[in-house]
């Protein structure tokens, strides 16, 4: 793709168009620029990447070869139906949502325009600064194969991996992701919780396992979940998990916990092969 050939515009001013449109920008991709229902919101997103701010969805569309809806995901189909009141015949159509597949621009090649769903993995939790971090992300495209090549060029020429995945599988794709990074944290949060029992602080409690989930993550992504395994499931200590199970007064956390050591002990059997888990099995799956 040519970066002075096709302008991108943005529909959603929020944290992923501002990153997104910054990020392209910093990359020399030629930007038409934003429309917002707030023209305010619009505004400061076109101060931010050098484009324009536009007051009607129609004269954005009429600048722009590429358009990124980014707006909540539970938006994407109405903007779309207000887009299709304009023209967009060779237009491209972009959303950003995770769990959501290009087929929410139904009938788009009908008009003969092209939609897409590209997601990068990144938690973009900062207007004005996760553009920094755009680097790092792993994209995931999905959709029409016969531009998919322009999309796939605008990709590489960013500098970030990527995939092409089906549509059938976008959902199954961004639960990962949430189970890899947002639940992580409500299972931080129970064991925050369980070190206030104990009498610590908040301050403390974050103190006592900063370091150890730190070290854990960058061992797991480096070395991966059967070099990283520590703790009693990997030694098969049965009586140390008794214990945990016994103080676990609270039944969803017990079962959050018999249902993660499930999992750890799949980890373990392939880890040690001939070792007797047996025991330890039946423990995490008898009812409490």
């Amino acid at each position: 793709m040519k970066k002075n050939h096709l302008f991108i515009g943005f529909i959603g001013a929020g944290r992923v168009g501002c990153t997104l449109g910054r990020y392209f920008y910093e990359n020399h991709f030629p930007l038409s620029g934003y429309y917002s229902k707030s023209y305010n919101s619009a505004c400061d997103a076109a101060d931010f990447t050098c484009s324009k701010s536009f007051s009607t969805i129609k004269e954005l569309v009429k600048e722009s070869n590429i358009i990124f809806v980014t707006v909540p995901d539970s938006s994407i189909y109405d903007t779309y139906l207000q887009l299709k009141q304009y023209e967009l015949k060779d237009k491209i159509l972009c959303h950003c949502s995770g769990a959501l597949s290009a087929e929410v621009f139904e009938g788009l090649d009908v008009i003969g325009g092209y939609g897409y769903s590209i997601h990068p993995a990144l938690a973009i939790s900062d207007k004005k600064n996760s553009y920094k971090e755009m680097s790092k992300a792993f994209f995931t495209i999905e959709g029409n194969d016969v531009k998919m090549h322009l999309i796939q060029e605008m990709i590489e020429n960013l500098g970030n991996s990527y995939r092409i995945i089906s549509a059938e599988n976008k959902c199954k794709y961004h639960t990962s992701l949430v189970m890899s990074s947002n639940l992580v944290i409500g299972l931080y949060h129970i064991a925050l919780g369980l070190l206030e029992e104990c009498g610590f602080s908040d301050l403390t409690a974050n103190e006592v396992l900063k370091s150890l989930f730190l070290n854990n993550a960058e061992s797991l992504c480096e070395n991966g979940c059967i070099r990283s395994l520590t703790g009693p499931v990997d030694r098969n200590d049965i009586s140390t998990v008794e214990k945990h199970l016994s103080v676990l007064s609270d039944h969803s956390y017990l079962n959050v916990y018999k249902l993660l050591s499930s999992e750890v002990l799949k980890i373990a059997k392939q880890k040690y092969p001939s070792r007797d888990y047996d025991k330890l099995e039946k423990l995490l799956n008898t009812e409490s």
